[in-house]
């Protein structure tokens, strides 16, 4: 693909736009010098690479590319034998090599991520040379001390020598002999020695060698005599110490030499994977997908978008609404008419086709419809815009008839060919005539072509040829805007003689103008802008009844999904209770078989009594808890009559209905009077109703008092766990709240077999000692279940 075409198809600011996502330098280079991919192979993998990197951006992966260091030039350095790296070129060769095992680590063991994996399974990680360069190159580039013995000796015994020869300095500073001698009171050094700043006019008193003067003359830098020696020996340990450090340099350049190949491999790779972590930044801004590619020659984008005007020029994205179109080519037809009024969309609409397929066939996702079909064309050509060259003296109809020849001479039935205003810039109906013969041609050698006219007889030609279609550009004929949407199947109106008239023209003019078109031709025209505004009204209409149709689907979908939950939850429930009430049967049987054999075998003294009796309780308070998680909720009596029994829900037991209070009802259980509202009452299925004469036989058991304390102290166990026992019971049927155990303090039997008992009760919410004043922990304060 030539390069004017891919700058007529403004796939250079794509690229351009692209390269401001990249993280290093080198991957910035490869995706400026991103090109379409020739095999097909390789075309899918780019797409799966930049897939997954999307996926992995999503799960909020990030690589570390920005320590991509080029290398290349490093490395090249490195050709002749003998040659070492500056300290700071190797510190890039180090962040580089971090950079490389960080990537491999992180895309390491990731199963979603296959292709991925695959490319950083070939970086190299090189650890010991990383390992060699970590120990020896600090991060500001410096050689580290550590880097060999014998240079961390000599900068010892520099250090050392330095502090030797500035205490002497500055004893001659504080010296009284030299008072005014010194312009300063500072050392410093000049060419690697220390010097003192003396005084111009007090030379004689000093002596030594004068290294350097101010700009003024005012002073002279001098080395006093009694630390020559020192310098002397300080400047042969700085040439020890340059020649360690160069050793140490050429030392790690050769390691470096030696694994040029695979240091140069793994900055190929981490180049590409900057390019596909760009791809994918950008494929996540403007929501773009890689469509399917089929071997079928079609070009079919849905909710096609252009690329350029999804993100602005700094790479942001643009907040603009853009007008998602449908290019369809090559399934219905294998010619594509696009007409309409200028400014319409026609020649974006062309570009847009271009540049995406052009897009795909480097590897990039495009902003469309992940239902879109793809044939990757083996050619793509472009008649766009204005070829006038004033240089070859070729006119606009000249260039454009230029370009025409030389698609001529190579489009075949693997090409995919686009002609911007096909037939213009001449007489129309020589160049319409001209038009034609281009279309016949491209197409009987099998060319899927797209073209945008004006040119009525270039519109007529589609409807008279099948495998010829015709679409037109969507336009507002009061704002006279365009709407960048595509309608299938009818002829574009080119609007003139309304554009015209909404602009302002003399109305003279344009009457006369409609004269010259003539009856015929005007009858046309208007035939053709209703077709299209009436074309707008049924797409406008359909819109709203997918809209409408989309939403009732979702509700369908939304009521299924509920009651399958619902069924899902209710057979889940219902297995549950099976289980647990299977597991309660079990338990209860062996239960009652054991309380059985204890009452055969054991004695029958107050205490057992009270043991079993104890334990009888426990296994009807568990079969009756079992029993009463129902599946669903009892539902209060609806309708309720004097006599009648009901159930108490939260009691568990059964009471007369001895009056009706409109929401409430009052119940006889068992002599005991209750007054209740409905919601806690269920109705026995079926309906019960008291006997006569039963509520005169219940008159005739002795009524116990309601017992608000209960004293045990000096009952034995078996008595008081039996009194207890019937005064819960009594309690719980008159509705207390809570109520006292007087048990004593003795020596704590008694209490504690209170307490265990309680702690066992199914009506009890809780239980504590009494407060201080109130008998403390000889009483026991129960809080029962409302």
């Amino acid at each position: 693909m030539s390069p004017d075409l891919l700058r007529v198809l403004e796939f250079d600011k794509v690229i351009t736009l692209l390269s401001r996502y990249t993280a290093s330098d080198p991957g910035r280079e490869l995706v400026l010098t991103l090109a379409p991919l020739t095999e097909e192979a390789a075309v899918k993998l780019a797409l799966a690479e930049a897939a997954e990197m999307v996926t992995y951006q999503s799960m909020g992966g990030t690589l570390p590319l920005a320590g991509n260091r080029d290398l290349l030039p490093l490395l090249g350095q490195l050709q002749a034998e003998g040659s070492w790296l500056a300290p700071l070129a190797l510190l890039d060769l180090l962040v580089s090599l971090e950079t490389a095992q960080e990537c491999r680590r992180a895309l390491a063991g990731r199963a979603e991520l296959e292709n991925l994996q695959v490319l950083a399974a070939g970086i190299t990680p090189l650890r010991d040379l990383a390992d060699e360069l970590r120990g020896t190159i600090g991060p500001r580039g410096e050689i580290l001390d550590r880097a060999s013995a014998d240079l961390a000796a000599i900068r010892r015994q520099m250090l050392q020598l330095r502090g030797r020869i500035r205490k002497t300095l500055e004893g001659l500073l504080l010296a009284e002999k030299y008072a005014g001698v010194f312009q300063d009171n500072l050392v410093t050094e000049r060419n690697g020695r220390y010097v003192l700043p003396v005084r111009a006019d007090h030379r004689s008193r000093i002596k030594g060698f004068v290294h350097d003067e101010s700009a003024s003359g005012q002073t002279l830098y001098v080395e006093p005599a009694t630390v020559l020696d020192a310098n002397n020996e300080l400047q042969h340990l700085q040439r020890e110490e340059k020649r360690e450090e160069e050793r140490i340099l050429r030392r790690l350049s050769a390691a470096a030499r030696h694994y040029r190949p695979a240091l140069l491999e793994n900055q190929r790779i981490l180049t590409r994977l900057d390019l596909r972590a760009a791809i994918a930044r950008y494929a996540r801004l403007t929501d773009a997908c890689a469509p399917q590619l089929v071997t079928t020659p079609l070009l079919e984008l849905r909710s096609a978008r252009h690329p350029l005007l999804l993100i602005d020029p700094a790479g942001a994205p643009c907040h603009m609404t853009v007008v998602a179109i449908d290019l369809l080519l090559g399934e219905a037809s294998d010619t594509l008419v696009v007409s309409g009024p200028n400014t319409g969309g026609k020649t974006v609409a062309l570009k847009t086709a271009g540049l995406l397929l052009t897009m795909i066939k480097a590897g990039l996702p495009i902003p469309c419809s992940a239902a879109s079909r793809v044939h990757l064309f083996a050619r793509l050509f472009a008649d766009i815009g204005d070829e006038q060259s004033l240089e070859q003296s070729l006119s606009t109809f000249s260039g454009h008839l230029v370009r025409l020849r030389e698609i001529l001479a190579a489009a075949d039935g693997d090409s995919l060919v686009l002609l911007d205003e096909v037939g213009t810039g001449t007489d129309p109906s020589e160049g319409g005539a001209l038009a034609l013969a281009i279309l016949d041609t491209l197409r009987e050698r099998g060319a899927r072509v797209m073209v945008t006219t004006h040119l009525n007889l270039v519109k007529s030609y589609a409807q008279l040829h099948p495998g010829v279609s015709n679409a037109a550009v969507e336009f507002n004929h009061q704002t006279l805007a365009p709407a960048y949407r595509l309608h299938y199947g009818i002829p574009g109106a080119s609007n003139a003689m309304t554009i015209a008239r909404r602009l302002g023209l003399p109305e003279d003019v344009l009457v006369r103008a409609e004269a010259y078109l003539g009856a015929d031709e005007r009858a046309g025209l208007q035939v053709m802008e209703e077709l299209n505004l009436l074309k707008q009204q049924a797409y406008a209409e359909r819109e709203g009844v997918q809209r409408l149709r989309a939403e009732a689907e979702r509700d369908r979908d939304k009521r299924k999904r509920l009651l399958r939950e619902s069924e899902e939850q209710r057979q889940e429930l219902l297995e549950k209770a099976t289980r647990r009430a299977d597991r309660l049967l079990r338990d209860t049987e062996a239960r009652l078989k054991n309380i059985l054999s204890q009452a055969e075998a054991g004695t029958h003294d107050a205490r057992s009594r009270a043991e079993l009796t104890s334990a009888l309780h426990a296994v009807r308070d568990e079969v009756t808890q079992g029993r009463s998680v129902p599946l669903v909720l009892p539902s209060p009596p609806t309708e309720v009559k004097l006599g009648e029994i009901l159930r108490i829900v939260d009691l568990k037991s059964e009471g007369e209905v001895t009056r009706i209070l409109g929401d409430e009802v009052e119940l006889d259980c068992g002599g005991k009077k209750l007054r209740l509202p409905l919601t806690r009452l269920a109705p026995c299925a079926p309906r019960r109703f008291a006997r006569k004469g039963a509520t005169r036989m219940k008159k005739t058991v002795e009524d116990r008092p309601i017992q608000t304390k209960l004293l045990l102290v000096g009952k034995r166990m078996e008595e008081a766990l039996i009194l207890l026992d019937r005064a819960l019971d009594d309690a719980l049927l008159n509705g207390l709240s809570e109520m006292e155990i007087v048990h004593g303090a003795g020596e704590g039997i008694l209490r504690r077999a209170v307490r265990e008992f309680l702690a066992g009760h199914q009506g009890i919410r809780g239980f504590h000692p009494a407060e201080a004043g109130h008998g403390g922990d000889n009483v026991t304060v129960v809080e029962l279940k409302g």
